[in-house]
């Protein structure tokens, strides 16, 4: 899995590409909570390159969130494709996170 970060106006960035899975959730939860711990209150996970995400992987976004509850962060999501965007729906966190279609909207109003 490639992990990458940007910033734009405020807001962190952290694109993943490939799969969230068992074996890539340690480096990303790691690359996750070490930018909140470094600061990062706002925080966009783009999801648009990642083709699967598993167990594993929505644990690494519901520790994110958690980490940023206590310091009143943000995180949004965006770019689920439809096998990423069933996980969600079917763990009824589609109703607990805040997901956008692209990386635009999620950024409006931020």
């Amino acid at each position: 899995m490639k992990i990458s970060t940007e910033h734009d106006k405020g807001v962190t960035i952290i694109a993943f590409e490939g799969s969230l899975d068992t074996n890539t959730a340690p480096d990303a939860q790691a690359q996750l909570i070490g930018l909140v711990e470094g600061g990062a209150t706002k925080v966009l996970v783009d999801f648009v390159s990642l083709d699967y995400i598993s167990s594993a992987g929505i644990g690494v976004v519901l520790a994110t969130a958690k980490k940023l509850s206590p310091v009143g962060g943000s995180l949004r999501l965006c770019g689920l494709n439809e096998t990423v965007s069933q996980v969600f729906e079917i763990t009824g966190l589609d109703r607990v996170f805040q997901i956008f279609k692209d990386r635009r909207q999620a950024l409006t109003g931020f």
